[in-house]
């Protein structure tokens, strides 16, 4: 039974979105949300009950900390006897590699905007390429999911930024140009795909649009 909604939210602030040297400092998968962050999440939390009220949810959440963190803050909201909940760390965040100096990162970065970030693979990382991959392998649990006759009403994926661009992508087949004219929600933020009645889910959700380079913007001749 596909669900009235599949939902996909950004986890809170974390330290790392405060401050980028974290990545040289700590593992990625450990940043924690920052006080800001655990409030951006309980708000999610209230938003996201005023919006599915008493109906059933399933849950799957990136295994990295500030997810879960972002988790324990939204579910506090639900009556947990209409929820089921799963880690699936193909929804992890984007690997960002092993670079101990802040200098780097900061070029890597340009060169990263400057090449796309679709194609552009992080040293010893991955690239957004890589991550819809594994959103696209995340895609045949979903769709087995749905196929079952008591899965809950509704479906709610706590994720990262880059992966829920490659899910949308994925999803609603974008093409690569299309994917990089996106950015990513920010924290917290609440995507609503809902079901029309011929079973197709359309975006409820704006999106914020990037300035991207014309390399970007080629027409497609045929």
């Amino acid at each position: 039974m596909r669900p009235k909604r599949i939902i996909l939210i950004r986890h809170g602030e974390s330290e790392a979105n405060v401050d980028k040297d974290l990545y040289c400092k700590k593992p990625d998968y450990t940043a924690e949300l920052t006080n800001a962050g655990l409030n951006q999440a309980e708000a999610a939390g209230q938003d996201l009950k005023k919006l599915l009220g008493d109906e059933t949810i399933c849950f799957y959440i990136s295994p990295y900390w500030r997810s879960r963190m972002t988790f324990e803050q939204v579910v506090k909201h639900f009556d947990k006897t209409k929820i089921q909940w799963r880690e699936e760390p193909r929804l992890r965040e984007q690997e960002w590699g092993y670079v101990k100096d802040p200098a780097i990162n900061i070029e890597m970065e340009k060169e990263r905007a400057a090449f796309g970030t679709f194609y552009f693979r992080l040293p010893n990382g991955e690239s957004g390429a890589d991550v819809y991959d594994r959103v696209s392998d995340f895609f045949g649990t979903l769709h087995r999911d749905f196929e079952r006759d008591d899965f809950p009403d509704d479906a709610v994926i706590i994720t990262h930024g880059m992966t829920i661009r490659t899910f949308l992508m994925r999803w609603f087949h974008w093409t690569v140009e299309q994917f990089e004219q996106y950015a990513n929600p920010n924290n917290c933020q609440i995507l609503v795909l809902e079901k029309e009645i011929d079973t197709k889910y359309h975006l409820l959700t704006e999106l914020q649009k990037r300035n991207v380079a014309n390399q970007y913007q080629r027409p497609t001749r045929f």
